[in-house]
């Protein structure tokens, strides 16, 4: 079973009930490690001080924010341990929303919403009333000394949740617009059915990180002593 990423009681009004929390998904890539060209050691990073012109010790090393050009105010580690929410016991559900008001845009981080021992039916109860009705909840939860506001769907097995970002980490582009009155009848006509040729259900799994698998491809045949050709 997935180690759980959270763990506490999921509330609305009266209605309590213990769930879990899973990561439902994460990113794939091949890293690379930095070696010294001559002799193929590994290099470590060095932490340098300008103003000195020689490295420091970690243990030298204060965290700093920028106030103004070069102006900066030290904070230390247990300055922000004491405004740091503690991860929280109870995620509260703020209110429910439509589901076709909720922009992607803000949805972060996705995780499974699982029942714990004891909440199988309220859990069920949540998650069918919300897929009947076609609301998302709106919650708040604390943990990994952050507070979340998360998004709660139903998804085709269970509920899922996604970490919000807030509306001012929302970049706003003025040039990011379109000007629909440039569009005639006819070419919106021709731009539908050249749509509708290529429609199809949507099925993730046939689509594969091309590159990542002939990465790992050319990395088998570089450590097999085979010659690396052009993919």
């Amino acid at each position: 079973m997935a180690s759980s990423v959270w763990k506490g009681h999921l509330t609305f009004g009266l209605v309590s009930f213990p769930v879990r929390l899973f990561s439902a998904a994460r990113s794939e890539t091949i890293s690379f490690n930095l070696l010294h060209k001559d002799d193929h050691s590994r290099i470590r990073q060095v932490t340098f001080c300008q103003s000195e012109d020689k490295p420091v010790n970690r243990s030298e090393l204060v965290k700093g924010y920028e106030y103004e050009k070069d102006q900066y105010v030290v904070i230390e580690d247990e300055d922000i341990k004491k405004v740091a929410p503690k991860t929280a016991k109870v995620m509260e559900i703020l209110e429910f929303v439509k589901a076709d008001q909720v922009d992607p845009i803000y949805l972060e981080s996705s995780y499974y919403v699982a029942p714990d021992e004891g909440g199988e039916k309220p859990y069920a109860l949540l998650y069918e009333a919300l897929r009947k009705s076609e609301y998302y909840a709106v919650a708040k939860v604390a943990m990994h000394n952050r507070e979340h506001i998360i998004i709660l769907r139903p998804g085709s097995k269970g509920i899922l949740s996604h970490t919000m970002y807030y509306q001012d980490e929302i970049r706003q582009v003025e040039e990011f617009r379109t000007d629909t009155s440039l569009v005639k009848d006819k070419e919106l006509d021709m731009a539908k059915m050249l749509i509708s040729s290529l429609e199809a259900e949507f099925e993730p799994q046939k689509y594969h990180d091309e590159y990542r698998a002939n990465l790992q491809k050319m990395i088998e045949a570089k450590i097999e002593g085979k010659k690396v050709v052009a993919t």
